[in-house]
Order: C-alpha cells, then sequence, then structure tokens
C-alpha cells in the first residue's frame, strides 16, 4: 500500500490490510472525504495480490464509526440528498458487500447510522464488549441512506429490523450476538487479535474459491438472481483453476495446499 490519506489509516501485516477510520475528534464520523478514502484503499488492496484479508475499524475505544458526517448535508434537497445515497452505496456499502476478498468488520465501539451501514456491508462483524449499534436516522428526520433498511432486516430479521429503525433504540453487544448482528464478542483488547485470528484461517485458503463464495452467497440475496443457479455454474467453474488442481493434488498426497491464487 502507498498511498496516505488524511482520515484513514492502514496497516499491512500478514497478508491482512488493518483499515482504521482516524477521525477520533469527530467520533469517526463518515464525511465525504473519509468514504473516497476508504473508497481509495480498497481499490488500491483489490489489486494487490499479497492482501487475503481486509479488517475496517475505528481509532480511540469510543467509537466504530458513530454516523455520517450530519454538518456536511444538513441543507441539502431532494436531489442532493438522493445523490449522497447513491454515491455512498456505489462507493462503498455494495462495493464492500461485493468485494472480492473478505472484509471483517472490527467494531469497536458505537457504530451508529452510517457506521452500523458500513458494520453491516462487511462480511463479518466483531465487537467488543462496549460496542453499541443502531440506526437513528429517524430521530432527525430521515430514514438510513447507506443500505440499512436493507441488511439489517436480512441480519436480524425484519421484525426486530422495523423495531431498531422506527425507535432509533440500541442494541448491546449482547444482542447483537443474539440477534445474529455479530459473529464474536470479545474484550476490547482482544478484539483485533480475534479479527486477525480469523483472517490468518482466510490467508490459508483457496483465495479463488473464497472470491468465488462471496458472489454466490450475495446472489442468494439478489433479487434479480437465483442463488442455487448461480452456484451451479460457479461451482462448475472452479474445476477450470488451477487453485482447484493444487486443493485436490494437496489432499490426495495428505500434504498442506499451496494455492497460486488462480
Amino acid at each position: 500500500m502507498t498511498m496516505t490519506y488524511e482520515n484513514v489509516l492502514t496497516e499491512l501485516e500478514n497478508g491482512v490490510l488493518i483499515i482504521t477510520v482516524n477521525r477520533p475528534d469527530k467520533l469517526n464520523a463518515l464525511n465525504n472525504r473519509t468514504i473516497e478514502e476508504l473508497h481509495e484503499a480498497l481499490m488500491e488492496a483489490e489489486n494487490e495480490k499479497d492482501i487475503r484479508a481486509i479488517i475496517i475499524t475505528g481509532s480511540g475505544q469510543k467509537a466504530f464509526v458513530a454516523g455520517a458526517d450530519i454538518a456536511e448535508f444538513s441543507d441539502f434537497n431532494i436531489s442532493q440528498g438522493r445523490h449522497l445515497s447513491a454515491t455512498g452505496h456505489f462507493k462503498i456499502f455494495n462495493f464492500i458487500e461485493n468485494y472480492s476478498k473478505p472484509v471483517i468488520a472490527a467494531v469497536n465501539g458505537f457504530a451508529l447510522g452510517g457506521g452500523l451501514e458500513l458494520a453491516m456491508a462487511c462480511h463479518m462483524r466483531l465487537a467488543s464488549e462496549n460496542a453499541k449499534m443502531g440506526l437513528p436516522e429517524v430521530t432527525l428526520g430521515v430514514i438510513p441512506g447507506y443500505g440499512g433498511t436493507q441488511r439489517l432486516a436480512q441480519l436480524v430479521g425484519k421484525g426486530k429490523a422495523f423495531e431498531m429503525i422506527v425507535t432509533a433504540d440500541m442494541m448491546n453487544a449482547e444482542e447483537a450476538y443474539k440477534w445474529g448482528l455479530v459473529n464474536y464478542v470479545t474484550k476490547q483488547e482482544d478484539l483485533l487479535n480475534k479479527c486477525k485470528e480469523i483472517a490468518a484461517k482466510i490467508s490459508l485458503r483457496s483465495g479463488v474459491a473464497i472470491k468465488t463464495a462471496i458472489k454466490v452467497i450475495n446472489a442468494g440475496y439478489n433479487k434479480q438472481e437465483n442463488g442455487y443457479e448461480v452456484e451451479i455454474e460457479e461451482f462448475g467453474k472452479m474445476f477450470g483453476t488451477a487453485d482447484f488442481k493444487e486443493g485436490v493434488k494437496a489432499f490426495l498426497e495428505k500434504r498442506k495446499a499451496n494455492f497460486p491464487g488462480n
């Protein structure tokens, strides 16, 4: 990773890129600059073969991302509001959901509004015990605009999503785990290590198979696609990859696979 950013820190460790949203004085709120920098960092990482997984977290111990930067859009009109949502979907939220490498959210504190939407766009979420999650947009006279109405319902069910969105109530880490919003809850000091542990396992697997698995799992949630048909098609394609040939050869030779990544 060669680029430097104003609001985002990047650190590469053992094939895992840790991206930290670094606006602690604003509780890491997402402004336009931060969204742009996240997009750029992810674009760059996608082309780096050595990077096998991404962890996204927030700086400090208070907040993952405490929402969008409200001051930036307080005087927007209808068309500007629509553009704000559409740009965010394209550059970050849909972009992460369909990213070719697994993205893990390390939710180390408040994940509210756009912050929770960022975490939900990731493929997995881990939370520290002090984390609090919610979509408080209706308290501002608006609704979640970065995929929150869709992804929250997919993760916790329609009824609970309705409750959280229309009451604007927050959920603590244990509740989030109970409702399937997060995969694990850890102590604050253990959070990144647990994420790295999962990322280390991912790094040993076939990158081609993982990229395909992400695509096929997402297809099941896309109303324009039949997930089962996509699975059949993509499963077949795997038989033409070098990773498949190495994986099967290693299995038959009773050794660990060394995947070439194509």
